[in-house]
Parts: structure tokens; sequence; C-alpha cells
């Protein structure tokens, strides 16, 4: 649905290259019939950036856990299930793995009744696991924290591993590009320090122009990464000592070049920012899976979460501040990182041949 899935899907694909298989990569929004997959992008899209109220009703609603029924994804998901099936075997696929809630349910689907002959295997992205990623149907189950799999194992009699996230190794290594970064920063507003706001592939952010013109006024550079909404960008543009930033391909320069990442969604770009050892605030996230995977970064220590404006401003001072402390949360989150979960998948797809 979002940037952050095709970034998993497209790595998880590079290491496949690399190791000598052969990747398809497939969207399963995509595979839905009659403009389906479109629709529902587009009024995610837009519930997201304009009225994100309405996304946080469809959360509940659909996607939260806890005790009582809820809506099955079942139903729609398995309208693409014929397509799927279609381009697994036209593939010769050895295994079938999700990136995406929704595609985990049409492959569960799909196994329970056996129309999908090989092994499928769901890499739950989310820090803070809802219902749609578990389907008993699947065969195996790949997520981020000991916590995350803990939730899984209440609901899937299937093999659960803990892996951590999938970023590129340039998020790993020292930044080749944080030197031009870091020159480009000091030039737009010398002496003061950088602090990169994300809003997404979409731009979709609550008020980042108040949390701008808040940095700038107490002595920041609010640095926004607005993604494609060039609204977005004339907006933050506007506000005086900000920088406003279209979509930035050399990202682990940039992070490299900054000192904190204000975060609304606890998706890829925070991981990206824990495996580049760079300090990451929850500040007004998104409701439904960015308000709890915000939290649950929080809780387990890797992040802070701030509550309001006054919060945000002490949590920067102390993420700021050199010391065991921020060594202690930098080194936490860079342990996330355990194992590469490609092995996970393949050994999967070779005892399935077996």
């Amino acid at each position: 649905m979002g940037a952050g899935h095709d970034a998993v899907a497209g790595e998880l694909a590079r290491r496949a290259r690399a190791d000598g298989h052969e990747p398809l990569v497939a969207d399963v929004l995509g595979l839905l019939p009659y403009g389906l997959g479109s629709a529902l992008r587009g009024s995610y899209q837009a519930s997201v950036r304009h009225f994100p109220w309405a996304y946080g009703a469809v959360y509940d609603t659909f996607l939260r856990s806890g005790p009582g029924h809820r809506p099955s994804g079942v139903p729609l998901a398995r309208l693409a299930g014929h397509r799927l099936t279609e381009l697994a075997d036209g593939f010769d696929a050895d295994v079938v793995v999700s990136v995406f809630h929704l595609a985990a349910q049409l492959t569960g689907h799909l196994r329970q009744r056996g129309a999908l002959r090989v092994p499928s295997a769901v890499f739950v992205l989310d820090f803070a696991v809802h219902r749609q990623w578990v389907h008993p149907g699947n065969d195996q189950y790949l997520c981020l924290t000991e916590d995350a799999a803990g939730e899984l194992r209440r609901g899937v009699a299937a093999p659960v591993r803990v892996t951590g996230p999938v970023v590129p190794a340039d998020f790993l290594a020292p930044a080749a590009g944080a030197a031009h970064w870091r020159r480009t920063l000091a030039r737009h507003v010398p002496g003061r320090p950088p602090v990169l706001l994300s809003a997404g592939a979409w731009g979709a952010a609550s008020r980042p122009s108040a949390t701008a013109r808040l940095l700038a006024r107490t002595g920041y550079l609010p640095v926004v990464l607005c993604g494609h909404n060039d609204q977005l960008r004339s907006a933050v543009t506007a506000v005086p000592g900000a920088l406003a930033l279209g979509w930035v391909r050399d990202l682990p320069g940039l992070m490299g070049a900054v000192h904190a990442l204000i975060d609304n969604a606890a998706g890829q770009t925070a991981v990206q920012a824990l495996a580049a050892g760079l300090p990451v605030i929850g500040y007004r996230p998104l409701p439904g899976h960015g308000e709890e995977g915000v939290r649950h970064m929080a809780g387990l220590g890797v992040s802070e979460f701030a509550p309001d404006e006054a919060g945000l401003l002490s949590a920067l001072e102390r993420v700021l501040e050199a010391g065991p402390e921020r060594d202690l949360r930098r080194d936490r989150g860079r342990a996330l990182f355990r194992e590469d979960p490609l092995a996970s998948v393949t050994a999967l797809a070779e005892s399935a041949a077996v």
C-alpha cells in the first residue's frame, strides 16, 4: 500500500538475486479485479492525508487486536486468488512471501484450501501486530521483535521466527553521502542542529508545518521529508528557517548528516534510522497502526515518544546529549537486526521441496 512495503519487497528481491535465486515482485492490489486495488489505495491515501480520523475508525473496525469479532480481510483478498495462483504456477515459484497484510490473508486462504501448492511465508513489518496479518493457513511467520512473535504465536500454530527488520546495507555502514548533506544543510541555516521530520512517501503527517515552525523557533533546522506531496512541500517552504525536501534518493547520507528523526508511523523510515544509529522520536503519530507502532517502539527502549510540544523539545534535548543513555538506545536499535529473513524463506522452500 505504501512505499515501505515496496522497499522491503525490493530489498528481499535484491538479496534473493544476489544469492542466485530468481525473484518476482507482485503487488497484491494489482491482482484485484475491477480496479479495486487502485480504489483501495486511493481511498487509503486520501484518508491518511486529509481525514486521518477516518483511517483510525477503519483500523479500529478491521485491524485492531483484542477480544471481540472483527470483519475479516479474506473476502476482499480472495478476489485476487485466481491471479495469484496463475502467477505462482506460471513462474514455477518455490515459495510465496507476503510483506503486506492483505497478501497474508490471501496466501493463508489459498493454502488452507490447497489452491496454492507452494509454501507461504509472511514477513510482518509492523512493531504492533494487528489481526489482519494473522491467518492460520500460512506456513511461516517472520517478525521484527520478540513482543511481535508473542502476539503471533497466540494466533497461529505455524512457526514464528524473529529476524528483525530489513534495510539496504547502506544504512548499516558509514554513509558516503553524509559529508555532502552536512555542507548542504550548513549552507541553508548555519550553526543549527538539523533534525529530520518524516511524512512518508505520500507526505501524510499531522501538522508538519507547525512542528517545523516550533523547531525553527527553538534553535533547530527542521528538514522535512515531504515525499511526493508537492502541496506539503510548498507549505513547509513557507516556514522561515525550515528546509522542505521531496523524494530523497540518498537517505543514508541524509540520515548521517542530521541529529535525530521525528517519526509518525514506526515504518520503514524509522527502522532505517535505527540501522543508521540515528535517534528516533515518535511525535503526532498517524492514527491506527502508526500510533500503536510508535508506542511499541518506545516501549522497547529503541526510541522516544513525545506526547506534546514540550515533550518533543525535552526528548530532543535527551537524544542529542552524548552519553551512556544515548549509546544504549542506539545499541538496542541496531540489535533488532538479528538475521536475514531470506535465509528462513529459502529454508522453507527447500524443506517443502524435499
